[in-house]
């Protein structure tokens, strides 16, 4: 029923993501890949793609919340699910609830959760967060700060159950010399971590250090996970960066809006608001049922974005509204309402991708995929 009420909607090629999966797991040989399906799978839909992936053999999953995590348990996701980011004190007893693993993002953090577990008389699993350079959460492990007693600390805290260690690359995307110099001492410092708790007759558990780019640049490093997000969904963060390792990834997303309106305007009309398109002779206007609201940026307004109708591209001319957009149909014939215009995706041939909206806006795909609007259905493609 909903599909037949949506004037803008998004379709999700499941089966592609066997594709994009089976790329990853070539490059990585034996070594592991956890799910991260933080953020709605990027924007395109966590449980029907964590439904995808555990069907595909996957056994771990990575959200940023413990609301994202709930969301994965109440959808029937019964494998072991990571919480990458923060979990307040006043949710700690979901953790156990839930049966859910907690980073431990500090020494603090983790005495928190002990005591807890301890008034409780539970014990709450978790990752320690080790932070090897990214500056943003986790037991500092630098060069001039390694607090390398609290890694002994938080694994012999009675109440928690440390199952695994991770740490997180802030430049693995880039190949320059001085970032992959920065990357592979932090994969150093990560195994000195490791080789210490060891020493120490603790079992670090389960290792792993990889993002998406970090596979892509560095290949299989032996660690027991991986951790890809957007390469499940058939895409980089950025098109125009190369990688040390190709993969033959497919995008899994097609995002569609209707045409709702086309008419003719004469030489020297404008078209949206601000007046910042004019028509310099007679131009066919088709007006599309989506707009800033769905996720299509204000920002790509008058920069020369193509969509596609019939399989041939029409360029948006004009500010992009709320809830609407107009195009320039002029030179392709037919195009009537209700016809399906293609904003992200293939038809007839022609492709038009995320990652020209993402340059437009000076971003990245990611952020791009994240602000798709919830009010746009996510459907299997047809």
């Amino acid at each position: 029923m909903l599909e037949a009420y949506s004037r803008a909607w998004c379709e999700i090629d499941y089966d592609t993501i066997e594709h994009n999966l089976k790329e990853i797991q070539k490059l990585m040989n034996k070594t592991k890949v956890m799910g991260i399906v933080k953020a709605n799978a990027y924007g395109l839909g966590a449980l029907p793609i964590a439904k995808t992936l555990r069907d595909l053999g996957i056994d771990y999953f990575g959200v940023s919340s413990v609301d994202e995590a709930i969301e994965l348990r109440e959808g029937g996701i019964q494998e072991n699910i990571l919480i990458l980011g923060y979990t307040p004190p006043e949710h700690f007893s979901k953790l156990v609830e839930y049966d859910l693993v907690q980073s431990f993002l500090s020494e603090e953090y983790a005495k928190k959760l002990n005591d807890f577990a301890k008034a409780k008389d539970v014990v709450v699993r978790g990752h320690l967060k080790l932070d090897t350079g990214m500056n943003r959460i986790g037991i500092p492990f630098q060069d001039g700060h390694k607090e390398i007693e609290a890694l002994k600390t938080i694994y012999e805290l009675p109440y928690l159950r440390v199952e695994g260690i991770f740490s997180h690359f802030p430049v693995s995307d880039d190949l320059g010399q001085d970032a992959r110099r920065f990357t592979k001492h932090q994969i150093e410092l990560f195994e000195e971590a490791i080789s210490y708790l060891k020493e120490e007759g603790i079992d670090p558990g389960l290792r792993h250090i990889q993002n998406s780019y970090g596979i892509l640049n560095y290949g299989d490093l032996g660690f027991d996970y991986c951790r890809p997000g957007l390469l499940f969904n058939g895409m980089t963060s950025d098109d125009s960066i190369d990688t040390a390792y190709h993969l033959g990834l497919k995008p899994i997303l097609t995002l569609k809006a209707n045409v709702s309106l086309v008419k003719w305007i004469k030489a020297g009309e404008s078209v949206s608001y601000g007046r910042h398109f004019v028509a310099q002779k007679p131009t066919k206007v088709a007006t599309l049922s989506i707009g800033y609201a769905d996720g299509l940026s204000r920002l790509v307004s008058n920069q020369g974005l193509e969509v596609l109708l019939h399989g041939k591209k029409a360029k948006l001319i004009g500010n992009i509204c709320m809830d609407q957009c107009m195009a320039d149909v002029t030179e392709i014939e037919g195009v009537q309402e209700g016809d399906e215009a293609v904003i992200v995706g293939e038809q007839e041939g022609n492709r038009v991708t995320i990652d020209r909206i993402s340059r437009m806006m000076n971003t990245i795909n990611n952020e791009t995929l994240t602000s798709l609007a919830s009010r746009l259905p996510r459907l299997p493609k047809k």
